[in-house]
């Protein structure tokens, strides 16, 4: 199954260029995200019974096509990948207009984290059952061993190099 999300673009979302901004790309992503998991029964007030939280740990973008002011935009929230405990999650999101032209395409990759401890956990039985529903046959299974594909990687510097 896939779960889409309608945007009227408003004047605040376009950047100096006049068309949708980057961050604008980022906040319909998390924003449908969240309409998805509304939907799902998986909204704000149950994650915070669950004292548990999303957090993507890595996103990337492509971008087809320029999206307008006082357009409506779709955006698609499809699970790419996922652990076989949903822990660790892939969402991609596709960005169309109505007559159904593919402006952009986005890929969000995190984990569900215990918000006391401050680390990845497992989510409860609903959020796996609410995931395995928009599984497919392209799903793949995710593990921590894929966050080593990601292209960045934390190198800490010795303080004293930033000169500021």
């Amino acid at each position: 199954m896939i779960f889409y999300h309608k945007f009227e673009v408003r004047w605040s979302d376009l950047d100096a260029n006049k068309h949708l901004a980057n961050s604008s790309y980022v906040q319909y992503c998390a924003q449908a995200r969240m309409a998805f998991m509304t939907k799902e029964k998986m909204g704000v007030t149950q994650l915070s019974r669950w004292g548990i939280g999303p957090v993507i740990l890595h996103e990337r973008y492509s971008f087809f096509k320029e999206i307008y002011a006082d357009q409506t935009v779709i955006v698609s929230v499809e699970i790419d990948g996922c652990a076989e405990d949903s822990s660790i999650y892939r969402f991609v999101h596709k960005f169309y207009t109505p007559d159904g032209m593919h402006c952009a395409t986005a890929e969000a990759t995190g984990v569900w984290i215990d918000m006391m401890l401050r680390k990845m956990t497992t989510p409860p039985d609903d959020v796996v059952e609410a995931m395995n529903k928009y599984k497919t046959a392209d799903t793949v299974v995710l593990s921590k061993e894929d966050f080593k594909k990601f292209p960045f990687h934390p190198h800490n510097i010795d303080p004293a190099e930033i000169n500021i």
